[in-house]
Parts: C-alpha cells; structure tokens; sequence
C-alpha cells in the first residue's frame, strides 16, 4: 500500500468544515489543486475529479461513505481491483474547532507499475488542506 496524506486544524466547527467540504462543484473556486468537480457528492453518486496534478486527466469516483459531518470516502481504479484509490476525508472536533485529515491509499496488483508513472500528489494535498483552512476560516 501507497498512500498521500495531508492534515491542518480549522478553527470552525464540523459542521462549518462540512459544509464547504461537501459541495464539490465549489472546490475550484478556493483550491488552486483541482479545477472541475462533476457530479454531485451523495452516497452510491459517481463523481468526476479533475486536478491540475494531472492536467487532462479525469479521475471517475464513487462516494463509497457519507457520514455528514465528519467522514466522505470516494474510491475509484481498474477492475478487478488491479489498482484502487481509496480517498478519505474526516473532520473532528478539537477543541473550539476542527481537525482535517485526507488521506488517499492505493492498493492492487498494479500499484508498482502505477505509482510509478504517477505524479507527485503531495504539494495538491497540501494545497486542498491549505485551500479548506483559509475558506472556512475567512467565513466567505
């Protein structure tokens, strides 16, 4: 298993995190990582995921959990589960606020081979947690 992961605490409630977190049409506009979000994020729901991490490239998911306000998993790959991303995202409480964490786990018999020729996520991660904290904070 390969896995990508990024975390910030958020000084709002869940349900603040939540709420920006779970409209995915919105995403572009306060994360420089992902420009376009297809699809409506509900449960069973395929979306389509586009990121300038992988400019042309789109990534078609399912949303496999939704449990408002603190965890979403979106999951996607090749049949026959020869390679799978699994990504989730959760949102505690802490304190007066938040703690944001997403973390995307690949698996499969293909994951050598894929990784491989994958481009380095980690700066989008952080972006997209860099790009959550400043929305929710800024209350827009």
């Amino acid at each position: 298993m390969r896995f990508y992961e990024t975390a910030s605490r958020i000084d709002a409630s869940p349900e603040a995190v939540w709420a920006v977190l779970s409209d995915g049409a919105a995403w572009p506009s306060w994360d420089s990582g992902v420009t376009a979000v297809d699809g409506r994020i509900a449960q069973g729901e395929k979306i389509t995921v586009r990121s300038e991490a992988a400019p042309g490239r789109a990534f078609p998911v399912t949303v496999t959990a939704l449990e408002p306000p603190h965890r979403m998993e979106f999951r996607g790959g090749m049949p026959l589960g020869l390679f799978r991303g699994t990504r989730t995202y959760t949102v505690t409480p802490e304190g007066n606020g938040s703690s944001f964490r997403m973390r995307e786990e690949y698996t499969g018999p293909l994951l050598g081979l894929i990784w491989r020729s994958m481009p380095d996520l980690q700066p989008s991660f952080d972006r997209f947690g860099a790009g959550l904290k400043q929305r929710v904070e800024s209350g827009v």
